[in-house]
Formats: structure tokens, sequence, C-alpha cells
């Protein structure tokens, strides 16, 4: 027999500006009595609910329960910035850059697995584009070493056969409506996403075998036999085979403990605005994305619906083992980034951001998933290293297709990539992944 008690519960601080202003088609069921199901997925994020629509295409008469802490979209999937990005992307590395020939290929084959698979999703359930946008992104270069890191990774992109575009001051203020970038780099593979949105169409469009509860957090995990059972407050669900789609709090259900890092990154979305405000069209286009040059720089986003404009900015990483922030922290980082946004378009300094938030990430030391069968018919789909959209997509398909002997060549290659590598002493790597973020932070300077 097998116990797991769960006794911490992830905190999720502020409300998404992504959350508030996506639509629910469904009401929330929470659990509430006894469940017996063929699967059970625990998450409805990037992870579970791919590993759940995989599921169903592999075995379509099974019944799968997936259950839920939060409501779903009020998590980390609906808390990130949106980009599913097919080319090499590390927030754990000072640049972004390739690795060797091999090992790119294969991210890269498996990044565009994951996207293909969501772009079928979409397709299948109607999401509009303003849901799923394959329009590319841009590295954007606000200082000298900026410009040199996107020159660096052109050279990267180039050795490889990857398709990029530089783009100078003049097209990056053309396209932005900002003078603060010296220049960016475009590439054409990734697709943006609403990631609240998508998240609640892919749940609700699943299949009617598919059941989902939330608000209904797991307290324990146990095995008796060969049947698992998850009890929450009010109900509990029993199955054969299990798939854990809960990133980093997979330690709160005993594995991988002393291997992840817990990392939180910031948001703020502005009131909506409308062009007719203002003499010209301030924010440029009706929708871009830039991603910083440097990781540690602002994540910044456009989105345009009915007329009325949004921009979305993201900064800052802070390391917080106990997988909680308090709302003053997302205060004084909101701050920062009011400036940092009024830096780069001063005539919004009268447009107030109407939400600030705070999202989880978890990374390893090796940037490696937490991936596998971790007890008997027992799953992880966990551990997305910085990039969710992506690699928790690709984890959850991956699982299914693990938990169901289901043969691939993109499993055989995802399995073969080695586990989290365990992290020195508490007090060491806090002091470490501090230093880290800190130094990096400075680095960045105007990128930020």
């Amino acid at each position: 027999m097998s116990i797991h008690t769960i006794k911490r519960l992830p905190v999720d601080t502020g409300v998404s500006g992504w959350e508030a202003i996506s639509i629910r088609t469904a009401p929330v069921r929470m659990l509430d009595g006894n469940v017996t199901a063929d699967w059970l997925i625990i998450g409805a994020g990037f992870a579970g609910l791919s590993a759940a629509r995989r599921l169903s295409q592999l075995h379509p008469g099974d019944s799968i329960a997936i259950v839920d802490a939060h409501e779903v979209a009020k998590g980390p999937a609906g808390r990130n910035s949106g980009f599913m990005i097919d080319v090499p992307h590390s927030l754990s590395s000072g640049e972004y850059s390739v690795a060797g020939e091999s090992a790119t290929s294969l991210e890269i084959a498996q990044n565009r697995f994951a996207i293909a698979f969501a772009a079928e999703a979409a397709r299948e359930y109607g999401m509009s584009t303003e849901t799923f946008d394959p329009s590319g992104k841009i590295n954007a270069a606000a200082t000298e070493r900026g410009m040199k890191l996107n020159a660096s990774f052109a050279q990267s992109l180039q050795s490889i056969g990857e398709q990029y575009e530089l783009l100078d001051a003049a097209q990056m203020q053309e396209i932005t409506g900002s003078s603060y970038y010296h220049s960016g780099l475009y590439t054409p593979g990734a697709v943006m996403i609403q990631p609240a949105q998508y998240i609640r169409d892919l749940a609700f469009g699943l299949d009617k075998n598919v059941s989902l509860y939330e608000r209904s957090p797991i307290i324990e995990l146990s095995r008796t036999g060969n049947s698992w059972k998850a009890k929450s407050h009010r109900g509990a669900v029993n199955a054969p085979k299990v798939i854990l789609a809960v990133n980093g709090h997979i330690e709160d259900f005993g594995h991988f403990q002393g291997r992840l890092l817990h990392v939180f990154t910031y948001a703020s979305m502005t009131a909506a605005y409308s062009h007719d405000e203002f003499e010209r069209p301030v924010t440029g286009n009706a929708r871009w994305a830039l991603l910083p040059a440097d990781p540690m720089g602002a994540t910044v986003r456009k989105i345009t619906s009915n007329g009325l404009s949004r921009i979305v900015i993201r900064t800052k990483f802070t390391y917080d083992p106990s997988i909680q922030v308090t709302l003053r922290r997302v205060a004084a980082v909101a701050e920062e980034q009011r400036r940092s946004l009024d830096a780069r378009f001063p005539e919004l300094k009268s447009t107030p951001f109407e939400f600030s938030w705070a999202g989880r990430l978890c990374l390893s030391r090796n940037s490696a998933p937490a991936f596998g069968e971790i007890e008997e018919n027992l799953y992880s789909a966990c551990c997305e290293n910085g990039l969710g959209t992506v690699k928790s997509t690709l984890a959850g398909v991956m699982a299914a297709e693990l938990a169901t002997g289901t043969h691939s060549r993109v499993l055989e290659s995802f399995s073969q990539a080695p586990g989290p590598n365990t992290l020195p002493p508490r007090i060491l790597t806090k002091l470490g992944v501090n230093s880290v973020i800190r130094w990096q932070a400075l680095r960045a300077g105007r990128e930020g």
C-alpha cells in the first residue's frame, strides 16, 4: 500500500488579466462523492488537458476524470505570457542559444510536435485567432548588449538552417509605435495564445467521456492493490492509472524532492484603451509579441479586440520554495513595471494597470522534465522549465502515450532525457539562485 498526504497547496496571487477577460462556457463542477474512472488526471493545465485529449484519442471508450485544486485558467496555465515557442528558449541561461546540432534539432522537433498538437485542438474546438495566432514572435533589443545577443542568436539559428529576420529600429517602431527598441529578431514558428482562453476552450472542448472537477484539491493519494484513490474534501476518485500534471507541486506528492526550483514571475495588464484617444497610433499594430533579447528583460505583448487594446508586461523572477508570494510583492513589482511601460510608451502614462499577478514556474538544475512512471501506474508530466505552453503540452501527451503503452519516436526520445539533477543543500541553493537572479537582472539593465 502506498499513501501520499498532501499538506501544502500552491497559492496563486493576484487576478490574472488573461483569465479576467476570458470567457467560460460551462459552470464549475466540484468533486462530490465517490467517482470511479478508467483514468485520473490531477491538474487541469497544459499538461493535464493535453494528456486527457491524447488519452481520448488512444482509448476513446475510456472514462477520464480530471481534478484541479482551482478553477480552470485561474492557476499558472492562465497566468503565463502565452508564447508557444519552437526554437531554443531557456530561462536558466543568460542568453538564448542552441546546443549541439543533434540536441537542438531534437528540441525543435519536440516543440513543433507540441505546437502541432495544440494547433489541431485549436482547429477542432474552433478557437479564434485572438486565442491561437500563429504569428511568430520578436526578440526585442533595447541595448547594445541586447543587439549583440540577437546577433549571436541569429548566427546560431543560421547554423542550423532556421528561418529568422532581423529588424532595425525603424521597423520596430513601425510595429510597436515605440522608439525604445534598437532592433529585433523575428522568428516565424511561434504561436501566440491567449493562455486562459486557450485552456478554457481546451478544457470544455474535450470529449463527453472526460469529467472535469474544479475547486477540488487532492489532499491524499493512495494505492491499494491495483487501484489508486485520490481524496478531496468532499469526494474521491478511484482509478487504476493516474497522471500527475501538477508541475512543481509534484514535490508535495512525495516525488522529485530536492530536485526542483520554484520560481515566480510577475505580470500586469493595462486597462483597455482606444487609439482614438491619441493623435497617432502610439502602440503600433493591433497585435504584436516581444520577448526580451536578454531572458531577464521585459516580455511585452499587445492585444486588440473589438477596437480596444491592452498591453501586457512581464518582468522579474524570484525564487520562492514556499510556492507562494504576497500581494504586497505583486504590487511592488507592478510599480516597477509601470516605470518600464512608461519608458516604452510615455503616452500611456494615464492608462492604468487593471490587473497584476504572479505566476509559478518550475525549473530543474539541468533543464530536465520530471517525467515518467514514478510508481506503479502513477505517471508524472511535470517541471516545464519556464516554457509551460509547449513543454507541458508535450509532457502531457507523452505521459498519455507512456501510460497506454503507445510507442512513438517522440516518446522514445523524450523518455531518454535525464531526470532533474539533485540540488545542493537548501541554503546553498537559495543563495546561489538568488545571486544568479540578481546578477542577471542587473546585467539586463534597460532590457527590463
